[in-house]
């Protein structure tokens, strides 16, 4: 069965998160620890950075499971 995939909002980011193509590098997590939290619930915690390096850690998930768009 296909897990939702969850959104998370940080000012005019929204991050997207699709668990059923993750591959749990950890990328994300040693990346930008005070954002990704993986033991945590809810896992993803915007307030812990700012919008540039949130969008610049997404961008280096091996999977494509992290994602973002910007407000228009």
């Amino acid at each position: 069965m296909e897990k939702p995939k969850r959104e998370y909002q940080k000012g005019n980011v929204t991050v997207t998160w699709n668990p059923n193509i993750c591959t749990h590098s950890g990328i994300c997590a040693r990346g930008l620890p005070n954002v990704f939290k993986p033991k945590e619930k809810p896992w993803i915690q915007t307030e812990g950075a700012t919008e540039d390096e949130i969008v610049n850690q997404v961008k280096q998930c091996p999977s494509g499971a992290l994602g973002y768009r910007l407000a228009r």
